[in-house]
C-alpha cells in the first residue's frame, strides 16, 4: 500500500514572511526520504477549501496589514472549515500570524479588536514593543525532552487558556508573551509557534513529531525510519551555543 500525505498551504501569497515555506519543504523532504509520497496544494483568498482532502495544514506568518487582507475570506468562508478540521484531528502547523489567526481575537495596541477563527482558546494583545531575537524553547516527544531553536519577531502577546497546553517552555527569549515562559500551543493535533527561521529545518525532532502525528491519524500506529540528521542537529547545536554565549556576555 502506497502511503501519501497531502499538505494544504493556506494563504501562501499573503502569509509568507521569513522564509516560512521552508517548513513545508522540510516536511515534504523528510517524507520523500522515507518513501512516503507528499503533495502540496496552495489555497488562498476566494479559493475553495475541502478539508477532507488534506492531512496537514500549514499557515505561515504575516504582518497586521496582510492579516487584514484575508480576514473577510477567513471569517466568512474558511472559519467553519478550519474549525472543523481542527476538531477532526487534522494536523496543523501555524507560525506567528497564522498561530494568532487560529485564536479567538487579536486586540491591537490602539484598541481595535479583530475577530479570528476561534479554533483554539487563545487571545492575543498587541503591544508597541516588539519581541525580537533568537530564542530557545523545550518540547517533548516519546523519546523525552528536546530543545528547539528559532527566531521570534512579534508584537502580539498571546495568552493561552488553562485547558490548553503550550508547545514548549521558554529557556531563553520571550515566547508567547514574555511573561509566563510558555511558547506556542499544542491542542489536539495543532502545533503552533512564534518560531521563524524557518522553524523546522534545524529542528528535525519537531518536524518528525508533526509527521508522526499526521501519519498516525491517517494510518494508525506508525514508526518513522530514522534519518541521518547530523547536519540538522549540528545547526541546532551551533545556534543554541551562540545564544548561550550571548547570555554569558
Amino acid at each position: 500500500m502506497n502511503r501519501q500525505i497531502k499538505i494544504c498551504h493556506l494563504y501562501p501569497d499573503i502569509l509568507n514572511l521569513y522564509g516560512d515555506i521552508g517548513n513545508i519543504i522540510t516536511l515534504k523532504k523528510r517524507l520523500l526520504l522515507r518513501g512516503i509520497d507528499c503533495t502540496v496544494q496552495n489555497i488562498s483568498v476566494k479559493e475553495s477549501l475541502y478539508v477532507e482532502d488534506y492531512d496537514i495544514f500549514f499557515i505561515g506568518g504575516g504582518q497586521d496589514f496582510e492579516q487584514e487582507i484575508l480576514l473577510e475570506d477567513l471569517l466568512v468562508i474558511k472559519k467553519p472549515l478550519i474549525k472543523k478540521a481542527v476538531e477532526e484531528n487534522k494536523t496543523f502547523l501555524a507560525i506567528c500570524g497564522g498561530y494568532q489567526l487560529l485564536g479567538n481575537h487579536y486586540k491591537t495596541w490602539d484598541g481595535v479588536n479583530l475577530e479570528f477563527v476561534g479554533a483554539i482558546d487563545i487571545n492575543t494583545i498587541g503591544d508597541k514593543k516588539r519581541m525580537i531575537g533568537d530564542y530557545i524553547f523545550r518540547c517533548e516527544d516519546e523519546k523525552g525532552l528536546f530543545d528547539v531553536v528559532a527566531f521570534e519577531n512579534h508584537s502580539g502577546k498571546t495568552y493561552i487558556s488553562d485547558n490548553i497546553k503550550p508547545l514548549g517552555t521558554v529557556i531563553y527569549g520571550n515566547g508567547n508573551n514574555g511573561i509566563d515562559r510558555t511558547e506556542g500551543v499544542r491542542y489536539k493535533n495543532v502545533f503552533a509557534s512564534y518560531g521563524h527561521g524557518p522553524l523546522l529545518p534545524k529542528n528535525p525532532r519537531l518536524a518528525d513529531l508533526i509527521l508522526k502525528t499526521s501519519l498516525k491519524q491517517k494510518y494508525g500506529d506508525w514508526d518513522l525510519i530514522e534519518l541521518d540528521d547530523s547536519l540538522e542537529t549540528k545547526a541546532n547545536n551551533i545556534m543554541i551555543e551562540k545564544i548561550k554565549y550571548r547570555i554569558k556576555k
